[in-house]
C-alpha cells in the first residue's frame, strides 16, 4: 500500500499505535492476514482482535466510529496518491470472471492490482484499493450492488477512469423492484466517471438513457461471433482461450474492449485464466464423471448460461443438473424458476435435483426429465449419488444461500 500517515487515520475513531509508528503500509480487517506495518481496522466484532493484530506486527489498530466511512476515507487517500489508472467493473452477472479475465490480459504488460475473489462491497473495495503500491500502473476494482446508490457510494472513493458494465439482467429484484432499476443502479458507474473517462457497455437498450454524457467516451461491445475471434474497436482480434463457455467468451470480449481503451497489447498465444473459486470449475472425477462446480451464485441469466455450458461440454454424454433456487427475485421468482426448468428440458438434461422451495418451479416445468425435489444441500448430495452414472457430466449451481458447495465436495471425494 502507498504509505498513509497515522495523522490521517486518528480522527476516524480510537487509534492504538505502536510508539515507533508514524505511518501504515497496508490495511486489513482480518487480524489473521496482518503483516508488519499494517493498519488493522476493527469492523463488527473486530475490537476483540486488536491485541492479536498488534502481536502479529500491525503498526496500529483503529476501532472506527463508522466502519464503512473510515475504510472509504483511507482507501480514498491511497487512491488520491496513486498514479495508477483505475477500472471499475459492475454488471448483473459476470463481474468476477470478467475481472479475472481482464487481470490475466493486463498482468503481463502492467503492474496490476485486481480485486481478490468477489471483494466488491463496502469492505472488499477499500481493501482492494489499499493494495495499490507506488509503482502500481493499473487497479481493477469489482463493484457490486444491493440497491440504488450502492455503486455511487463505492465510486465516490474508487473514482474510476474506466467503467465497465458487463450486462443488465434480473438480479436483486427484491431490493430494486424492476430490471429497469437494475440498469439505473449499474449506470451510477457511468455518472461517476470523470470528464475524459470511458464507459464500456453492452449494446442494451436499458442502458441507453444513461449514455447521454458528451464529456466521456462511450464504447459499446456487441456479441461474440465465433470462439477465438473477437471484434474490438473495429478490428478483429484472434485469441485462443483455455475455456469455451459462450458467456465467458462474451466476458472476454468486454475485457478486450477495456484493453483496447487502455492501450494494452493483447498477449500472444493461449490465454489461461485462473477463475475465482466456485465459478465454473471443471473437475474430472472417478468413473469418467465431469463436474462443473458453479455454485457460487445464480440468477436467471447465469442459470441459462450454465445450462448452455453443460450442453456444450457434455456433447453426447449424459447430463445431470443440481440446481438450487435463485434468491432475491421478488414476486417474479416463480416465473423465472419455471423458465429455467423449461430450459432444463430443452438442453437435454437427463436427471435434475432441484433444491429449495422455489426450485419446485424447475421440476414442474422440466417435463420428461427425471427430477428429485429436495429441501437442503445435504439431501441434494444424497440424491445426486443415487442418480449419477459413470461418464456423466454434472452441473452444480444455485444461489449462495443454498450452500451447494457441499454437494460438489461430496462428489469430489
Amino acid at each position: 500500500m502507498i504509505p498513509i500517515e497515522l495523522g490521517l487515520v486518528e480522527p476516524l475513531g480510537r487509534l492504538i499505535a505502536r510508539p515507533w509508528a508514524s505511518e501504515v503500509t497496508g490495511m486489513q480487517i482480518d487480524s489473521r492476514r496482518i503483516e508488519e506495518g499494517d493498519l488493522f481496522v476493527a469492523v463488527g466484532g473486530g475490537s476483540d482482535f486488536v491485541a492479536h493484530a498488534l502481536a502479529r506486527g500491525a503498526a496500529a489498530a483503529l476501532v472506527p466510529e463508522e466502519a464503512h466511512r473510515a475504510l472509504a476515507l483511507i482507501a480514498g487517500a491511497v487512491r488520491d496518491r496513486s498514479i495508477a489508472r483505475v477500472v471499475g467493473i459492475t454488471g448483473a452477472t459476470g463481474k468476477t470472471t470478467t475481472k479475472d479475465i481482464l487481470a490475466a490480459l493486463c498482468i503481463p504488460g502492467l503492474r496490476t492490482v485486481a480485486s481478490e475473489g468477489n471483494y466488491n462491497n463496502e469492505l472488499g473495495v477499500p481493501l482492494t484499493l489499499c493494495r495499490i503500491e507506488p509503482d502500481t500502473e493499473l487497479c481493477i476494482v469489482e463493484m457490486g450492488m444491493r440497491g440504488l446508490g450502492q455503486i455511487a457510494w463505492l465510486a465516490s472513493f474508487v473514482r474510476p477512469d474506466v467503467g465497465l458494465i458487463t450486462n443488465i439482467a434480473p438480479v436483486h429484484l427484491e431490493l430494486v423492484g424492476t430490471i429497469e432499476n437494475v440498469a439505473r443502479a449499474k449506470a451510477e458507474l457511468i455518472e461517476a466517471l470523470p470528464s475524459g473517462g470511458t464507459a464500456v457497455v453492452p449494446e442494451d437498450p436499458l442502458l441507453e438513457p444513461y449514455l447521454t454524457r458528451t464529456d466521456i467516451e462511450i464504447r459499446r461491445f456487441g456479441r461474440v461471433q465465433a470462439s477465438g475471434r473477437f471484434e474490438v474497436g473495429g478490428r478483429l482480434v484472434a485469441l485462443e482461450t483455455g475455456y469455451s463457455a459462450p458467456h465467458q467468451l462474451q466476458n472476454t470480449l468486454a475485457a478486450l474492449t477495456v484493453c483496447d481503451v487502455l492501450g494494452v497489447e493483447i498477449p500472444e498465444g493461449r490465454l489461461e485464466v485462473e477463475f475465482s473459486p466456485l465459478r465454473e470449475e471443471v473437475v474430472e472425477l472417478a468413473d469418467g464423471v465431469t463436474l462443473i462446480n458453479d455454485c457460487y451464485n445464480a440468477n436467471p441469466v447465469s442459470m441459462l448460461a450454465a445450462l448452455a455450458h453443460l450442453s456444450e461440454l457434455a456433447r453426447d454424454r449424459r447430463r445431470v443438473a443440481v440446481l438450487g433456487e435463485m434468491a432475491e427475485l421478488g414476486d417474479a421468482a416463480p416465473s423465472y424458476h419455471r423458465e429455467v426448468g423449461e430450459e432444463v428440458a430443452r438442453s437435454g438434461v437427463a436427471a435434475l435435483v432441484a433444491v429449495g422451495p422455489l426450485a419446485e418451479g424447475y421440476a414442474a416445468a422440466a417435463g420428461g426429465v427425471e427430477s428429485r425435489l429436495v429441501g437442503s444441500a445435504d439431501e441434494a448430495g444424497e440424491a445426486l449419488l443415487e442418480l449419477i452414472r459413470p461418464g456423466d457430466v454434472v452441473l452444480v449451481k444455485g444461489s449462495r444461500a443454498v450452500g451447494l458447495e457441499s454437494v460438489a465436495a461430496k462428489l469430489n471425494r
